[in-house]
């Protein structure tokens, strides 16, 4: 519903459904100039939430389009080791979803960085789902990835996630059958994450064989944006994989980052200069 939004239409400091969703509109001025969207994940309140705002806000400078904030959950079964121990230093810092939304809010005053919430199901449930996507949207929040609820149960979510103005993201595995696939990117919206390798994150030595074949079946039926993550690491990889995707998604080599400076005071410049480093990679793509 957005995409067909012209663009005098943009209201860029309404924060109602009736504006443009922050997702759709940056994959439009990427499809218009003809470049590649840089997607980075961190694990939220790592080392601590003002540490998530600032780096947030470095990001937005440093050429990310859009930022997936991995909210703390105690058992994260989709995620490597580098991000669950980035999950279990949010907890320890005492982020929970109302203190990451008042995060949101508070980049919200400095930036228009589309923001993704990457969650667990439970999460939301212990909330309520109406309560917290409505309290997502209104923090500034563009849309969420609920690692754990698939599409056939995502009836009741999908249409609220819809009247408050914020994207359904799903994925797609290497493993996915194709009448699944289709099923999957039909009921997406903003753009669909394709894990391209089986497993869990981590960084890899190498880009998987199957990638061009996969993100071809994908196209084959949606017009959504395809976001390219799992394993990429350094430069060399994201110029490469950024060819076949109309974005990448770097996670675990970021966090890494992040880990290894932790609340040194030179973590800011650092992780921003590795994240400029991938930016400008995937932006000569």
């Amino acid at each position: 519903m957005w995409g067909n939004l012209p663009l005098e239409t943009w209201n860029f400091k309404q924060e109602t459904p009736a504006r443009m969703n922050r997702i759709v509109e940056k994959f439009t001025q990427l499809k218009r100039i003809g470049k590649k969207g840089f997607v980075v994940y961190i694990g939220a309140g790592d080392p601590d939430l003002e540490a998530t705002r600032q780096l947030a806000l470095a990001f937005d400078k440093a050429g990310v389009d859009v930022l997936e904030l991995g909210v703390p959950f105690s058992d994260p079964l989709a995620d490597g080791l580098v991000n669950q121990l980035a999950a279990q230093r949010g907890l320890e810092s005492g982020t929970t979803p109302p203190k990451l939304l008042a995060t949101v809010a508070a980049i919200r005053k400095d930036s228009q960085i589309p923001i993704v919430l990457y969650i667990y199901f439970n999460l939301i449930h212990r909330v309520g789902m109406e309560k917290f996507i409505a309290d997502a949207a209104t923090a500034g929040v563009d849309g969420l990835l609920v690692l754990d609820l698939p599409p056939e149960e995502s009836e009741r979510y999908e249409s609220l996630m819809r009247a408050a103005g914020l994207c359904n993201i799903y994925l797609v595995a290497p493993t996915t059958p194709e009448d699944r696939i289709e099923l999957i990117v039909k009921r997406g919206a903003g753009f669909i994450y394709y894990v391209s390798r089986e497993g869990v994150t981590g960084m890899q030595a190498k880009i998987s064989d199957t990638l061009p074949a996969m993100t071809a079946k994908i196209r084959a039926h949606t017009d959504l944006p395809i976001a390219v993550g799992f394993g990429i690491s350094n430069p060399e990889q994201a110029k490469l994989v950024a060819q076949h995707g109309e974005a990448i998604v770097v996670g675990s080599a970021i966090v890494n980052q992040i880990a290894e400076h932790g609340k040194s005071p030179e973590l800011m410049a650092k992780v921003s200069a590795f994240v400029k480093s991938l930016a400008d990679a995937v932006k000569s793509a």
